[in-house]
């Protein structure tokens, strides 16, 4: 069983509408904090962002920002964090991320959330790292998504072991345990860490 002792929240900075998601999103907040994970995420304490943060700080568990130094002056960062990381720029960041975090979980949000979401997985296919990425399909949001990478699959454009490397579940604690068990592909075909 791998041992999660942080997980990075790839989500929203803004809140939606669908009151679910926000519920789910405090849940994921309290389930980490009584797990004892480190919150690793963006830093900012609006939306979705700002509620999982929040919910993990009030029950007694960590959070980590990091941050690009240009949008400190966009997005209000959460003034009780345990640690805020600032980064030169979005890529700095997204690296401080991945060696900071045992995982990933992705929750709800916009282009921002998606391309987070595809980056870290296109590095897990090409075995720049080996760590569990879970989905948490709350109320149907990844419903088209999902059914979007199954046709991927059978449009011959994914490979199914590529497609397995993405954990998906519509609740926060079956997700974790997902994630724990979870079993990398350590043959890799293609790039290697120390290739890049």
């Amino acid at each position: 069983m791998k041992i999660l002792n942080s997980i990075c929240v790839f989500c929203g900075s803004s809140e939606g509408n669908d009151p679910e998601i926000i519920n789910q999103s405090e849940i994921l907040g309290v389930e980490l904090a009584k797990h004892e994970i480190t919150l690793i995420y963006g830093g900012s304490q609006l939306g979705i962002m700002g509620r999982v943060a929040q919910s993990c700080l009030s029950n007694n568990g960590k959070a980590v920002g990091i941050i690009p130094g240009f949008l400190k002056t966009r997005e209000i960062v959460h003034p009780g964090l345990d640690q805020l990381v600032t980064t030169d720029n979005m890529h700095e960041r997204k690296l401080k991320m991945q060696e900071m975090s045992d995982g990933f979980i992705t929750l709800p949000g916009g282009f921002g959330t998606f391309e987070e979401l595809f980056e870290i997985i296109t590095w897990s296919q090409l075995g720049l790292h080996h760590k569990p990425i879970g989905l948490l399909n709350t109320n149907g949001f990844y419903d088209h998504l999902i059914a979007m990478l199954d046709e991927m699959v059978t449009r011959g454009f994914l490979k199914q072991e590529n497609r397995e490397l993405l954990i998906e579940d519509t609740n926060v604690e079956k997700l974790l345990e997902k994630m724990k068990n979870f079993e990398p592909n350590l043959n890799s075909k293609f790039l290697k860490p120390e290739n890049t």
